[in-house]
């Protein structure tokens, strides 16, 4: 099996829909890395490397829920018509 680009797509997918269903109570919290958990820094203030990836885990959500819809349509339709 080679590397391609389409591996990498379904790679990338995959991790975004991991990403996706995270649930911020049930899963991230249990590891202090919910919303009760990121500290809101300061101005000029340096955020930690955990807020950083809840902020990464938060606009995830927020910003590819809908393209996330549309892109696993065509890869499960793709997928289905070319094995």
């Amino acid at each position: 099996m080679a590397f391609t680009l389409w591996n990498l797509f379904e790679a990338s997918l995959l991790f975004l829909n991991a990403v996706c269903i995270l649930n911020e109570e049930r899963f991230l919290s249990k590891i202090g890395w919910g919303s009760r958990g990121a500290n809101v820094q300061g101005f000029g203030e340096n955020p930690s490397t955990k807020s950083q990836i809840y902020n990464l885990f938060h606009s995830i959500r927020t910003v590819a829920r809908i393209p996330l819809i549309f892109l696993n349509i065509v890869t499960v339709i793709f997928k289905l018509i070319l094995g």
